[in-house]
C-alpha cells in the first residue's frame, strides 16, 4: 500500500466517535439472542476465517455470544511453549510490528515516527527509568487472532495503570500515519518483577477494543488515570499463565531491560504465535 493510500485509510480515524462506536460495539458483541449472535458470528467468519479445530470448543455456534467466541480458549497442545525454561514466552498470537531498543526513552512506531517511554507509561517516572535504554516488542493482533494474553514468564505484579486516550485503530496503515498512535490510545500498563529483572505489559486499546481485561482485575473500565498497587507476592502469574485478554484485536508491548535480547525471528512483520521463544537474558 502506498503512503498516500495509508494516508486515505487512516486520517478518518481523527474525526470518528470512537469511544462511542467501542460502545456500541461491546453491547453488541454480549447479545445472546441466538440468531442475531449466530449470524454475527458467521460473518465474522467469513470475513476473519479462524481454524475452530485449535479452539477447546470447536462449533463455533456453540458460544453464547460474538465476545464469548472473541475470546474462545484453545486446546494446550494447539499452542506447545518453548521447553527452553529460561527462555521468555512470546505471550500471544500474531505478527511483530516493530522491536528493537529503546533510545534515550524515545521507541521506534514506524516510518519515522516514535514517542516517549515515559508518555507510553502514563508519566510514572519511577518505572520509566527502569527502562530507559532497555528493550521494546510490539506485538499486533489481528481479528483473526487468539485474543487471549499470556505471561511471558514468572512474574509478580508490582502495580497496574490504567490510561485513558483515543481508540484508533491499530492497523499497519494507521501506525505507519498516525505519530504517537500507542501513547495516545487508551491503554493498561501492568508492570512485574520476574527472575530476570523489570518487565511491563502493555495491553493497548484500539478502535473496537475498549475493554480490556486481566484475570486478576476483571474489565478495566476506568475514565480517568487510575493505578492500583499491589502488596509482594500478592499476585504472582506463572510462565505462560493467561494474564488478560482483548476484544477483536489489539496491539501489546513487552519492555524489558537491556540485559535481555530477543529471538532472532522477533523481527518487524514476522508471523508469531503464543509460546515460541520471544526473548532470553544473557547471563554475563
Amino acid at each position: 500500500m502506498s503512503a498516500f493510500s495509508e494516508k486515505l485509510k487512516a486520517y478518518p480515524f481523527y474525526l470518528l466517535p470512537h469511544h462511542a462506536i467501542s460502545w456500541l460495539m461491546f453491547k453488541l458483541a454480549r447479545v445472546q439472542f441466538k440468531p442475531f449472535k449466530n449470524f454475527a458470528i458467521a460473518v465474522y467468519t467469513r470475513l476473519n476465517p479462524v481454524n475452530m479445530g485449535e479452539a477447546v470448543v470447536e462449533d463455533k455456534f456453540a458460544y453464547d455470544s460474538l465476545n464469548a467466541f472473541f475470546t474462545r480458549a484453545l486446546k494446550p497442545e494447539a499452542r506447545p511453549f518453548c521447553q527452553d525454561e529460561s527462555a521468555w514466552l512470546c505471550p500471544v498470537d500474531g505478527s511483530v510490528s516493530q522491536a528493537g531498543n529503546i533510545i534515550d526513552g524515545r521507541i521506534f512506531q514506524a516510518k519515522g515516527h516514535d514517542y516517549s517511554l515515559l508518555e507510553l507509561l502514563g508519566g510514572d517516572e519511577q518505572l520509566a527509568a527502569k527502562f530507559h535504554d532497555g528493550r521494546f516488542a510490539t506485538l499486533y493482533l489481528s481479528p483473526r487472532d487468539y485474543h487471549r494474553i499470556h505471561m511471558p514468564l514468572a512474574g509478580a505484579l508490582t502495580h497496574m495503570t490504567y490510561v485513558p486516550g483515543r481508540l484508533f485503530s491499530v492497523a499497519t496503515h494507521t501506525v505507519n500515519q498516525i505519530p504517537r498512535l500507542f501513547a495516545r490510545n487508551e491503554r493498561c500498563v501492568c508492570a512485574f518483577e520476574t527472575d530476570d529483572g523489570p518487565m511491563v505489559m502493555v495491553l493497548v486499546g484500539a478502535i473496537n477494543v475498549s475493554a480490556i481485561e486481566t484475570v486478576w482485575h476483571g474489565l478495566v473500565n476506568q475514565n480517568r488515570l487510575t493505578t492500583w498497587r499491589y502488596q509482594q507476592d500478592e499476585i504472582s502469574l506463572h510462565r505462560g499463565e493467561e494474564m488478560g485478554r482483548f476484544n477483536l484485536g489489539s496491539t501489546v508491548i513487552v519492555l524489558a531491560d537491556r540485559k535481555v535480547q530477543w529471538d532472532k525471528h522477533i523481527t518487524p512483520g514476522q508471523t508469531i504465535r503464543l509460546g515460541q521463544k520471544l526473548a532470553k537474558k544473557v547471563r554475563v
